[in-house]
């Protein structure tokens, strides 16, 4: 007698942590795709972002939100409201913290939000490469479990995929019985535009590094696909990227020119990759006085599929 056919479940799971603690990383290292960007500044990620894993009995929608932090402008105000939405309507969270950090007050209003939403959680340990004496672990899982019952307290690495077959088979077993809900090749519901200009931002943080503008934001103008003779695509992107002061507008192009061209170059590359087409981008630098307290600039750039960066 053939045995029963395995239930196919599905549900929505929630990244929550502080910010750095690697929530861009692990959602991409469960989905399998680059689809949010990573960088070793605080407050990388700006909204939230789905990827989508679909196994043969279960389809998995991440969820990566901003890090949690005290907002100083309206810009983070709308990004603790992204958080605050991922808490809700979810089937499940993953909370990540730093194992190569204490335990800090920040965590204690995240795990005030968990409690509040009443959904189930698991608690993450993620960076565990850094630590290099392991029974800090059993300490801070110590931490974390006399201040909420956690369905499980897994210590992973985003970056080295230790620990992650674990994480997938605890949120496997938690999730319900439920349909596909998106097609099998689907990975995120963000548009091409947005995950554009995501990789822009990226390389300027990873290039300007400690010069980084304190406040960056790349809006695309123009997305145009043009069928080549030989059947391939050639996707021209005008963006432009918008600055608060002059000072940021110069480090960003750089002597000659050559910091906007390093950057155009490698976000060329990436685009290409991740959009399987030729890339033809031309970026501007403006400058956008306060637009982080600019509602409508705000409302622009949610409209547009963008990205924003302090």
């Amino acid at each position: 007698m053939a045995a029963p056919a395995k239930p196919h479940v599905s549900g929505f799971v929630s990244i929550l942590g502080r910010p750095s603690a690697g929530k861009s990383t692990l959602m991409n290292a469960l989905v399998g795709v680059k689809l949010a960007i990573v960088a070793e500044k605080p407050q990388t990620t700006r909204t939230a972002i789905q990827g989508v894993l679909t196994l043969a009995d279960a389809q998995i929608v991440f969820v990566d939100t901003p890090g949690i932090h005290e907002p100083k402008h309206m810009l983070h105000r709308r990004m603790l409201t992204r958080i605050r939405e991922a808490l809700h309507g979810r089937d499940l969270l993953l909370f990540l913290a730093d194992a190569s950090r204490p335990f800090h007050p920040s965590d204690e209003q995240a795990l005030a939000w968990i409690r509040e939403s009443g959904v189930p959680c698991l608690l993450l340990l993620n960076k565990i490469d850094l630590v290099k004496d392991k029974r800090v672990l059993l300490d801070q899982i110590e931490q974390y479990r006399q201040r909420h019952d956690f369905g499980e307290y897994i210590p992973i690495s985003a970056l080295t995929g230790e620990g992650l077959d674990l994480v997938k088979t605890a949120i496997l077993t938690r999730l319900p019985e439920g349909p596909r809900y998106f097609p099998e090749d689907y990975l995120t519901d963000q548009p091409e535009r947005f995950l554009a200009a995501e990789i822009i931002r990226e390389k300027i943080l990873h290039l300007t590094r400690q010069e980084v503008p304190h406040s960056v934001a790349v809006l695309v103008d123009q997305w145009k696909d043009e069928p080549r003779p030989d059947g391939s695509v050639l996707t021209s992107i005008l963006a432009t990227i918008h600055v608060e002061r002059d000072g940021q507008k110069k480090i960003l192009i750089g002597p000659k020119g050559e910091m906007m061209k390093k950057i155009g170059s490698l976000a060329r590359r990436d685009m290409e990759s991740l959009l399987d087409r030729r890339i033809y981008l031309e970026l501007f630098v403006k400058v956008s006085e306060n637009w982080r307290n600019r509602a409508q600039f705000l409302n622009e750039l949610d409209a547009s599929g963008v990205s924003q960066s302090e």
